[in-house]
């Protein structure tokens, strides 16, 4: 089964490069990837984005991800899922399924699906 990165990284790819924007890990890589006289922003986690691109790509990657969480839905969905997010969490070794109820919150799957697949499944698990 796929996860949503796997339906949203080319497009991000895509998105990074009409935009100019980059990642960079300290100042060596941030001074070998820009483009000398154009202004950046720090989008946060090491990505860079030129200032006059911004909207432009904090709209796509709004888009790339609603997006992805519809062919994610549309192609496993909700049920396998939030199955697929419990295991991911490791949720059954834990008994703690408050991080899969995290991350499935930006496909509005709420915490009362998620409880209920949890304890369908945790008399199964070995």
């Amino acid at each position: 089964m796929k996860f949503l990165a796997d339906y949203t990284n080319d497009p991000q790819t895509q998105l990074f490069k009409d935009t100019g924007a980059f990642f960079a890990f300290g100042n060596k890589q941030f001074l070998e990837a820009r483009v000398e006289g154009v202004k950046y922003l720090s989008v946060g986690g090491g990505l860079y984005c030129p200032k006059e691109n911004y909207d432009q790509l904090e709209k796509g990657l709004e888009k790339i991800q609603q997006e992805g969480i519809k062919q994610d839905i549309e192609e496993n969905g909700i049920d396998n899922i939030i199955q697929r997010e419990l295991y991911n969490y490791e949720s059954f070794y834990t008994g703690d399924y408050s991080n899969a109820v995290e991350a499935l919150e930006q496909y509005n799957i709420t915490e009362e699906q998620v409880s209920k697949m949890f304890y369908q499944i945790l008399p199964t698990v070995d």
